[in-house]
């Protein structure tokens, strides 16, 4: 059910993404496959077997961009709810503070209470397929939009999309720079993206998956205050030498945490620090 939905929506969703002025989606479509890809190398085949009725013959790159996609369909969640799920208005209280408990699906009112959820949602035996499908969906997704720094951005300025920016001549604004106007001036496919940022370095990835989502956001909001505070408007060759290293390790990092939460969830034998998250108690 989801899928048809999805195809669907997926073509109007395409033309609203267009003209919409006011994006808060994160890395854009290109941004979140890459992650998803980087994520299905560092699969075990345990953790592969047990997706497989949940994907329903797609892949973790196809599922990737269906939060964004459908976020223009109808119904009150969608219309009215689902965006607070995308971002949080970070800061030192609130990051510091993490809710103690899984937070309902009505209750959710930042990105770090719906992954909480989505995650409690896909480890509960209890949970019905269609659950289990639309929590994947949402946490391949979330997993990607806690790595975007302007996801953990400032309320004032809506994550960056009220700073105007320009990027080579044309007029933009930070958070869309960010998302999807750097990564696509790569001119790579997300599969090409994806093989050049992967990495089998084991000492790296222990330290990625020595993490939890609170971790990822603070580690997205200390980056976004580093670029508020550069103050820089007119985007061309020398602020992508500086930034784009950046958003490759954001993206690998999200790529590498992604598969370590699903074989945290789905393979016991998963081993902590070398195929699966090391995380709080109260998240396992």
């Amino acid at each position: 059910m989801l899928q048809k939905i999805g195809n669907l929506l997926i073509s109007a969703s395409s033309v609203i993404l267009l003209f919409t002025s006011n994006n808060v989606f994160a890395w854009g479509q290109n941004g979140h496959r890459i992650v998803a890809q980087v994520a299905n190398s560092h699969l075990t085949p345990a953790t592969v077997r047990a997706l497989a009725p949940l994907l329903e013959g797609e892949s973790l790159p196809q599922i990737a961009t269906w939060a964004d996609e459908m976020r223009s369909a109808p119904g009150e969640f969608w219309q009215e709810k689902s965006s607070r799920w995308h971002y949080i208005n970070a800061d030192a209280a609130t990051l510091n503070n993490p809710p103690s408990h899984h937070s309902s699906k009505e209750s959710v009112s930042n990105i770090l209470d719906a992954l909480l959820f989505n995650i409690a949602v896909l480890k509960d035996t209890n949970s019905s397929i269609d659950a289990k499908r639309f929590s994947l969906r949402f946490v391949v997704h979330l997993v990607g939009d806690s790595h975007q720094p302007f996801h953990a951005g400032r309320k004032g300025d809506r994550g960056g999309n009220n700073i105007s920016v320009i990027f080579f001549g044309q007029d933009t604004n930070l958070h869309s720079l960010w998302d999807s106007k750097l990564i696509e001036n790569e001119n790579l496919s997300y599969t090409e993206f994806a093989d050049f940022i992967n990495t089998d370095n084991k000492l790296l990835i222990a330290k990625y998956l020595h993490s939890s989502p609170v971790e990822w956001l603070q580690e997205s909001h200390n980056i976004a205050n580093s670029i508020y505070n550069k103050h820089e408007t007119k985007i061309s060759y020398q602020y992508i030498y500086k930034n784009m290293p950046i958003i490759k390790t954001r993206l690998q990092q999200s790529g590498i945490r992604l598969a370590g939460l699903l074989n945290l969830i789905y393979d016991n034998s998963a081993l902590p620090l070398v195929k699966a998250l090391k995380m709080p108690a109260n998240i396992n």
